[in-house]
């Protein structure tokens, strides 16, 4: 167990499909999991492995932000034997290609977070997702029919921004969306060896102005959930 993790080794599964909501975690859990079992609850930061057709599957929740996640991620690789994380989360749109209710499959993330130069002295701003997690996802999809794209996403530091030129972003990084935790994932995953990547359904656009619902980022992110169990029965 760590100070924030109260899961005995044995309780969490290789594989951990990780949101950012404790309640998406819970609704993910008790919707698609057979014999789901709360393993965590500390902070209420809801864990709960069960199966999903037949394989071990955990679903954990990753709180908000580069911080959160860092923390939840680097103990579950370092201490709990977990080899590959699926982050699945919401977004929001920084171009017109992506609407409410799309797909994005992260390949990079671009930050300007101190996160990985804090914990190793990484001095890359841009990193990678694990091109094994990805081409199982990308092939999935098809098996599936489920339309996905992928492409560069910005994870950012600060939800609130007081001056957000993100069409800068998008020129020089080809930035599509927006989102807050996947570059830590990504640095943790490259510091010890592991897999990591970030499945995003478009929850708002800086296009259009639409925005979806608390309940609906909640409950309403089925078609990622799905593709993302489906995946991982092939891991």
């Amino acid at each position: 167990m760590t100070p924030h993790n109260e899961a005995k080794i044995g309780e969490i599964a290789s594989t951990v499909l990780m949101p950012g909501d404790p309640l998406r975690a819970k609704y993910i859990a008790e919707t698609f999991l057979d014999n789901p079992k709360l393993v965590n609850k500390v902070r209420g930061m809801y864990a709960y492995t069960g199966t999903y057709k037949g394989k071990d599957i955990t679903v954990m929740a990753s709180g908000m932000g580069m911080p959160s996640i860092g923390i939840y991620s680097y103990e579950l690789y370092k201490f709990y034997n977990v080899d590959n994380i699926i982050r699945i989360g919401s977004a929001g749109s920084y171009v017109k290609e992506l609407n409410i209710y799309d797909i994005l499959l992260v390949d990079k993330s671009y930050s300007e977070s101190s996160y990985a130069n804090t914990q190793n002295g990484e001095t890359k701003n841009i990193l990678e997702s694990s091109k094994y997690l990805n081409d199982i996802i990308i092939n999935t999809s098809k098996e599936l029919n489920i339309n996905i794209q992928v492409g560069t996403v910005h994870s950012s530091d600060v939800f609130y921004k007081e001056d957000n030129k993100y069409e800068e972003l998008v020129e020089k990084y080809n930035t599509k969306a927006v989102e807050m935790e996947s570059f830590a994932l990504f640095h943790n995953a490259n510091v010890l060896g592991k897999n990591a990547t970030c499945l995003l359904t478009i929850s708002d656009s800086f296009i259009t102005n639409e925005e979806t619902t608390s309940e609906e980022r909640q409950t309403h992110f089925n078609e990622m959930i799905k593709l993302a169990l489906e995946s991982a029965l092939k891991l």
